[in-house]
């Protein structure tokens, strides 16, 4: 009897020891469970934290130009006048004397680069002030056509064009002013 009162009280007390497993159940997915379920919440947060932070876009010279922006220049421009860009321009065959003494256009020839806004400007400027200076000298010498002033000027002036500037010939063809 004693041992069927041991085994009873074994039996009583072993559903005590033995601990049913405990199940926790948890609201919220885990962050493997999110990106898996396509919840990208952290990928989310970067993402609009990077657009309200604006980065530059690279853009090329030429595309910084087709803008109407004129890119910053790898010498700098201390100390240049209008007549040395003028001169430079001239070399780089992106404008030529004329003929009948005013600057043209001649951009389809340009090298080294291209004919901006600036230049552009530049160039009217420039002649706009030769045109007012023929309109001067004519004052100065009545008796003179404007014609003749603006040859006689305009001969006096290719000499002190840059060597290896554009100039056009007499027959209207346009070449380098050799020294």
């Amino acid at each position: 009897m004693k041992r069927r009162g041991l085994l009873l009280l074994a039996a009583l007390a072993l559903p005590g020891c033995i601990r049913a497993p405990e199940i926790v159940m948890v609201d919220r997915a885990t962050a493997l469970e999110e990106q898996a379920s396509g919840s990208f919440k952290d990928v989310e947060q970067r993402l609009a934290r990077a657009g309200m932070n604006p980065t530059p876009v690279p853009l090329t010279p030429n595309q910084l130009e087709e803008l109407g922006i004129q890119p910053t220049p790898l010498v700098e421009n201390i100390g240049r006048t209008p007549a040395d860009r003028v001169d430079e321009l001239l070399r780089r065959h992106c404008v030529g004397e004329g003929r009948d003494g005013l600057l043209v256009d001649t951009r389809r020839q340009c090298r080294a680069g291209r004919l901006s806004a600036d230049d552009a400007a530049l160039v009217e400027r420039v002649n706009r002030s030769r045109r007012q200076l023929w309109q001067w000298m004519r004052t100065v010498r009545p008796g003179v056509s404007e014609e003749s002033l603006r040859q006689s000027w305009q001969r006096v002036h290719a000499e002190g064009v840059i060597c290896g500037g554009w100039v056009e010939s007499d027959d209207g063809t346009w070449g380098e002013k050799k020294c």
